[in-house]
Parts: C-alpha cells; sequence; structure tokens
C-alpha cells in the first residue's frame, strides 16, 4: 500500500467495495442459474400441454349413439296416472301405495287392478320390476 493516508483510504474503498460488488455478482448469478432451471421447468410444461391439446384434438369424435326408441305407454289416462304418480314419488312403489297415491280406496279390486296394469307397462319395458323385490315397481334408469 501506499504511505499517503489519503491514497490508502481510497484504495481500502475500492477494495471493500470490489468485495461487495463481487458478492453481490454471485448472488445474481446464482438467482439467474435459478430463474434459467425454472424457465426450463415451465417450457417444458408448456410443451406437454401444447402437445396434449394436439392429441385430445386429434381424437375423432364419436358416432352419435342411436337411443333406442322407449316405448309408448297406453293412453288411456288410468296408465298415465300411475305413471304421474310413480314419477312424482320418485321412489319405487308397490300397487297398494300406487292406490294410496291416487287416492283410490285400499280394496281388492283396486291393488288387483293397479297390479295388472303395473305388470303390463313392465311386459312393455316401460316400467321394471327389480329381481330381489317382486311387487316394487319403478322406472328404469336411463
Amino acid at each position: 500500500m501506499s504511505d499517503n493516508p489519503q491514497i490508502s483510504a481510497v484504495l481500502a474503498y475500492v477494495e471493500a467495495r470490489e468485495h461487495e460488488l463481487g458478492e453481490q455478482a454471485g448472488q445474481l448469478r446464482s438467482r439467474i442459474e435459478d430463474l434459467t432451471a425454472h424457465l426450463g421447468e415451465l417450457d417444458a410444461e408448456s410443451e406437454n400441454l401444447r402437445i396434449t391439446r394436439k392429441t385430445l384434438l386429434a381424437i375423432p369424435r364419436p358416432d352419435p349413439v342411436e337411443e333406442t326408441p322407449r316405448p309408448d305407454a297406453p293412453d288411456h289416462p288410468a296408465y298415465q296416472q300411475i305413471l304421474t304418480a310413480l314419477a312424482d314419488a320418485g321412489r319405487p312403489m308397490r300397487a297398494r301405495d300406487l292406490c294410496e297415491a291416487l287416492d283410490l280406496p285400499i280394496l281388492p279390486k283396486n291393488t288387483d287392478g293397479i297390479r295388472s296394469k303395473l305388470k303390463g307397462l313392465v311386459t312393455r319395458g316401460i316400467l321394471a320390476e327389480p329381481e330381489p323385490e317382486p311387487g316394487l315397481f319403478t322406472q328404469p334408469r336411463t
């Protein structure tokens, strides 16, 4: 170093400043490396998404599924009332339950008549009578 105290002070400042700048530059280089790695990850994910979009757009659309026509219910109002009561209830019902829903007296002739109509609707495929519960009628799931 120099014998001149002013020059020595300036040289000490320059040396300290160089050290500070070296540390800051090292920190920035480290940050640049981290950001470069992160940018590479983002670019790779973006490329994967682009390929995924391209692949999905290349998949052919399936042919429209032809729906099997639902069988028509008989025109008689009693059948319409039964179907409406079942739809309103939203649950499986027995002939006796339907008599109550339709405000019919619970008499054997009424429950037998309703049961007969229900069986006819099952035969036509309009209603279902699940295996484990005979006598319980419901609308089939579509």
